[in-house]
C-alpha cells in the first residue's frame, strides 16, 4: 500500500510539473519547435494525472513517460557536450528528467494478475 500511494504521489508531482509546460506555451512567444514540445509534454501531464486513479491499468502509459524522458535526457546530454552556451541548461535538464524517469520507474505499479486484465 505504501508503494502504491508513493506512486500515485509521484504521478501527481511528475504530471503536474509536465503540465506547467502550458505556462510558458501561452505566455510567451516560443520558436515552432518548442511550442510543439511543450504542447506534448502538457498532454502528457494530462494523462499522466488521468492515470492516478488507476496506475496499474495504465503503466504503458507511465512506461511511456519515463522512456521518453530517457530519450530526450539522452538527447539534451549530446547537446550539451556540443553547445556550449547551453550547457548548464541542458545538463539541469538531464538532471531534471533523470529524476522524473527514476520516480516513475521506482515507482512503477505492479502488473495486473491475469485475471484481472481480462475484465
Amino acid at each position: 500500500m505504501p508503494r502504491e500511494r508513493a506512486s500515485k504521489v509521484a504521478l501527481v508531482m511528475v504530471g503536474l510539473l509536465f503540465l506547467a509546460a502550458i505556462y510558458p506555451l501561452v505566455a510567451f512567444h516560443l520558436e515552432e519547435r518548442v511550442q510543439m514540445m511543450l504542447g506534448v509534454y502538457a498532454t502528457r501531464g494530462v494523462f499522466l494525472l488521468l492515470a492516478v486513479r488507476n496506475p496499474s491499468a495504465n503503466r504503458s502509459l507511465i512506461a511511456f513517460a519515463a522512456w521518453s524522458s530517457v530519450a530526450h535526457a539522452g538527447i539534451m546530454a549530446v547537446q550539451a557536450v556540443g553547445d556550449m552556451g547551453e550547457r548548464m541548461h541542458l545538463l539541469s535538464g538531464v538532471v531534471l528528467f533523470g529524476i522524473v524517469v527514476l520516480a516513475l520507474i521506482v515507482l512503477a505499479p505492479a502488473k495486473l494478475p491475469v485475471a484481472a486484465e481480462a475484465r
